[in-house]
C-alpha cells in the first residue's frame, strides 16, 4: 500500500491536490483519505435515531443508507493520541485492501509528503513540493502507482 501525505499552510491547494490525485489514482487501484480535522464537528444530525444511539451510550453507532455507510466511533485524537490514531487508520485502510491512501495534513507523521507550499515544520521526508500549479498531478499518480516517487527511502 503506498501512503502519501499532503501538507502545507491553509489555502495552499491540499484538497484541490487530494481530488485530483484520487481521480487520478483511481485508474490504478482502489483509494481511501484520511483527513486531519483541528476542531470538533458534528458529523451526525441532534436528535436523529444515529445521534440518539450515540448519546444512548453505544460504543460504535453505523449507518447504513442506500448509498453510503457510516461508522461513529469515540476515541479522536485527544483521546487516543493523534498519531496512534493516524496508524491504527492506516493499518485498517490496508486490512481492507487499499492500494493507496492519501492523508491531508499531519505534517508531523512519518509518511512521505507533498507538500504544497512552504510550510516551515513540515517533517521529512519529502517526496514533491511546489505550488498547486506546478505540481504534475498525472505524473504525481504515476510516479505513486509505480513507487518511483519513494525511491530511496526505506
Amino acid at each position: 500500500m503506498s501512503i502519501v501525505c499532503l501538507v502545507g499552510p491553509s489555502d495552499s491547494g491540499k484538497t484541490t491536490l487530494a481530488e485530483s490525485l484520487v481521480d487520478a489514482l483511481g485508474d490504478y487501484g482502489r483509494v481511501a483519505t484520511i483527513k486531519s480535522i483541528h476542531h470538533d464537528i458534528e458529523i451526525d444530525t441532534p436528535g436523529k435515531d444515529t445521534y440518539r444511539h450515540r448519546e444512548a451510550g453505544a460504543d460504535t453507532v453505523v449507518g447504513l443508507t442506500p448509498s453510503l455507510s457510516f461508522q461513529i466511533t469515540p476515541g479522536g485524537k485527544e483521546a487516543t493520541g493523534e498519531q496512534a490514531l493516524l496508524e491504527s487508520t492506516v493499518d485498517s485502510l490496508r486490512a481492507e485492501g487499499y492500494e493507496f491512501v492519501l492523508i491531508e495534513g499531519f505534517h508531523d507523521a512519518p509518511y512521505p509528503k507533498i507538500e504544497v507550499g512552504e510550510r516551515a515544520d513540515t517533517e521529512p521526508p519529502i517526496v514533491a513540493s511546489g505550488s498547486l500549479d506546478s505540481l504534475d498531478v498525472e505524473q504525481l499518480a504515476a510516479s505513486i502507482a509505480d513507487g518511483t516517487l519513494f525511491e530511496g527511502l526505506e
